[in-house]
């Protein structure tokens, strides 16, 4: 607020609303997993949004929102590297003990809390189906 800086002011200040109105409609205090479920979700609306803006030709709305992204991102834990992540699906498929793609949800059920927050899970998503049917 100090700092003048209006624009990274008002993404904050809708993070914190999006974090309340969660606990409200809840009634529960949120921890840290679920503080990050919903910065996630907000991250994912952005880049929705982008895409919609892209595509209606509005170059400063898309800029606003890739922004709001860059703000958000900051209040997410460090992401993992590829070669961390093609790690940690290697580890979720053998202890899972998986033998084709029927058994992503097994595995994905696995990965979920070791990754959420640290690696985009669509990626991870697209790792888990190409390891277990190639």
């Amino acid at each position: 607020m100090r700092a003048r800086d209006a624009a990274r002011l008002s993404a904050v200040r809708l993070l914190l609303a999006a974090l309340k109105q969660k606990e409200v409609d809840e009634r529960i205090e949120l921890g840290d997993a679920e503080v990050i479920g919903v910065i996630e979700k907000m991250i994912k609306q952005r880049r929705e949004s982008i895409a919609q803006f892209e595509k209606g030709a509005r170059a400063d709305l898309a800029a606003a929102e890739k922004f709001e992204i860059e703000v958000l991102s900051a209040y997410l834990p460090q992401q993992m590297g590829d070669a961390e992540i093609a790690q940690a699906v290697e580890a979720a498929v053998k202890e899972s003990g998986a033998a084709g793609i029927r058994d992503m949800g097994k595995v994905m059920a696995a990965l979920k809390p070791k990754l959420a927050g640290r690696a985009d899970m669509g990626k991870v998503s697209g790792l888990v189906k190409a390891k277990l049917a190639g």
